[in-house]
């Protein structure tokens, strides 16, 4: 790559970067996507993705993610394997460092680098993924209907995973690694309340059993952080619920953030507090988090980007 500035840059190629290198293509704006070091996001390490318009017999998210990647292609977006790790916003065409040590301009920069959910990064996690392990209970929990479903997680997300999960499965226990939960009052009172829910109290998942295909989960192994004693529990799914973490690092101290590192912009927009940088999908959305919603949001950035770079001529 060279040090030539470039109308649009975009950071990442998920549903929310590709969507946006889709539009600003087809704008006439020859976006560069640094795909980063998950290209195609988190739909790469999902299964069968049943939820998102278009595809009525539902695709693999691999698939589906190849056929967006080919489309932003055929308009003209140039794709570039690889990260960024360093980024200056202070200066004007904004100066990106790739990973090889390169550098790339860019007179409007959006940013799709998403969030990541947070794992118990043990091996049986990452080999069942989509397999009956999920982070998302949104996307998955049609698949276990009258089954039985563990929530790994104490927290306002674990008490919104289980009571949704509660829609579809026969019964729901959450594992937590206190005894107590740190969830609002509110959303504890609605999950004890639930007669589908149970919990089990000062335990972490120590192994998941079961095998990457039709089979899936068959059940787990639980140990108590007190006593050091272990359970082995049946049960056809796990869900991570320990939060994300959304992909923002790079941009500390440069760009407004709330309180959870999620990026701030500008109401019904895709505007950051920086002119000129724009943000779409999870990296900005810590309540919805779906492929649609991250798409639409790539739409609208690319959109913005196209009128303030207008704006400027």
């Amino acid at each position: 790559m060279t040090d030539e500035a470039h109308k649009v840059v975009i950071l990442g190629s998920g549903p929310a970067g590709l969507t946006a290198a889709l539009y600003a293509a087809r704008a006439n704006l020859a976006p560069i996507v640094i795909a980063g070091c998950q290209p195609g996001g988190q739909l790469t390490i999902t299964t069968e993705v049943e939820n998102y318009p278009g595809f009525e017999n539902g695709i693999q998210g691999p698939e589906m993610m190849e056929i967006l990647r080919r489309q932003a292609e055929r308009f003209g977006t140039k794709i570039v394997d690889g990260d960024v790790t360093a980024v200056a916003l202070g200066k004007h065409p904004f100066e990106l460092t790739l990973h090889h040590g390169g550098t790339i301009g860019a007179e409007a920069l959006i940013i799709a680098t998403g969030a990541s959910a947070k794992l118990l990064n043990i091996e049986s996690e990452k080999r069942l993924m989509g397999y009956g392990v999920s982070a998302c209970a949104t996307c998955d929990a049609f698949f276990f209907k009258d089954k039985d479903a563990l929530v790994v997680g104490g927290g306002d997300t674990a008490m919104e995973e289980a009571t949704f999960l509660t829609k579809f499965c026969r019964k729901v226990d959450i594992v937590h690694r206190r005894d107590h939960l740190r969830a609002s009052k509110i959303m504890q009172d609605r999950a004890r309340k639930n007669p589908k829910i149970g919990f089990i109290w000062d335990s972490v998942v120590d192994e998941i059993y079961g095998q990457p295909d039709k089979i899936g989960v068959t059940g787990a192994r639980l140990k108590n952080v007190k006593t050091g004693a272990i359970t082995e529990v049946k049960t056809d799914a796990v869900f991570m619920a320990i939060g994300h973490k959304p992909n923002t690092d790079l941009f500390k101290g440069q760009l407004e953030m709330d309180e959870f590192g999620y990026l701030v912009v500008l109401a019904g927009s895709t505007y950051t507090n920086v002119e000129g940088v724009f943000a779409a999908g999870d990296v900005a959305d810590r309540v919805y988090r779906q492929a649609v919603s991250a798409a639409g949001t790539g739409c609208m950035a690319a959109i913005d980007a196209e009128r303030w770079l207008e704006s400027r001529e």
